[in-house]
């Protein structure tokens, strides 16, 4: 069994550089990874130079301008001839078993598998929640009222916090820091969506999986360390604006027309005055500047996304 790695980098520093020694590190004797794959994002850090001093043999790509995430996969899927492809985020970890248990687990399942993830802890050990339900028309009007976050006992988020991630389980959905496909049934579904520039490229592609009728699996018994917003913490409102986007992008891809234009109209004029007055009860300013910020970003592209042009 195979496994080709692609790490998609832009500006991750000395993460990426640890991500990729842990890997190889692991992996020597076993000769599981066939290739790694660095696609970097038009990176402006000194991450790639960090990459030099490594001895190991890397492919890497540098696209001249942010081709978005779902889009630098595809591109590092296009190489190498692994059984599988892992997608992994540069800000993660292996431990020394995590590709033995992943492995194990594929050779002894007899499931048609389309999706495999492990078992994430972050910087002081807790594990972190990253399975999810696939969004629904509820649980969107949910996140848009804030109702998980005032009454988190009652209303449930699409990320299974509720659960703590300590078994082995099928899952709708497993985040994408460590998405593990079969490489046949990535290129049969035509990879990411490239229209999804960054966030929920991922769940798309899960729910797309799980309609040709793969199942994902969570694996508690695998597990690797990652940071979680290595890459885009210090540009909150630009991320913010973006999975805004990717959301808007989703449920015009997946749900009735009518429930897409309701979520989209609550996204737009509904979220951003109940995020700014929970952001003003918290007394934080700084959260109110990016969040008003990140929406004028987002009703500025407004007028392409109902052109189709969702990645301007």
């Amino acid at each position: 069994m195979g496994i080709d790695i692609v790490i998609v980098n832009w500006n991750a520093g000395a993460q990426i550089y640890d991500c990729i020694q842990s890997i190889f590190r692991h992996d020597a004797g076993r000769k599981q990874v066939q290739n790694v794959t660095v696609v970097d994002n038009h990176s402006t850090d000194d991450s790639l130079e960090r990459l030099g001093s490594l001895p190991y043999r890397l492919q890497i790509v540098r696209n001249t301008v942010n081709a978005g995430f779902g889009a630098a996969c595809n591109q590092g899927a296009a190489s190498g001839s692994g059984d599988y492809l892992l997608f992994l985020n540069p800000d993660t970890i292996l431990n020394a078993d995590t590709l033995d248990k992943v492995t194990q687990f594929l050779d002894a399942t007899t499931e048609p598998v389309g999706v495999v993830g492990v078992q994430l802890r972050n910087e002081q050990g807790k594990v972190s929640h990253t399975c999810a339900r696939f969004p629904t028309f509820a649980s969107m009007g949910v996140k848009i009222l804030g109702l998980d976050k005032l009454l988190p006992g009652k209303f449930h988020h699409y990320l299974m916090t509720e659960w703590p991630h300590d078994t082995n389980r099928r899952v709708d959905h497993i985040m994408g820091a460590f998405y593990l496909v079969p490489r046949p049934l990535f290129h049969q579904l035509n990879g990411f969506d490239e229209q999804f520039f960054v966030y929920l490229e991922d769940v798309d592609f899960s729910k797309r999986v799980a309609d040709a009728g793969y199942a994902s699996y969570f694996l508690a018994d695998a597990n690797a360390y990652h940071k979680g917003g290595g890459t885009s913490e210090q540009v909150k409102a630009t991320r913010l604006m973006y999975s805004l986007r990717s959301r808007i992008r989703y449920v015009f891809k997946h749900f009735a027309i009518g429930q897409a234009i309701f979520i989209t109209v609550g996204t737009l004029v509904g979220e951003p005055l109940i995020r700014c007055f929970h952001a003003l009860i918290k007394g934080s300013w700084t959260t109110v500047r990016e969040t008003t910020e990140a929406y004028i970003r987002l009703w500025k592209r407004v007028p392409g996304m109902a052109r189709g042009q969702w990645r301007s």
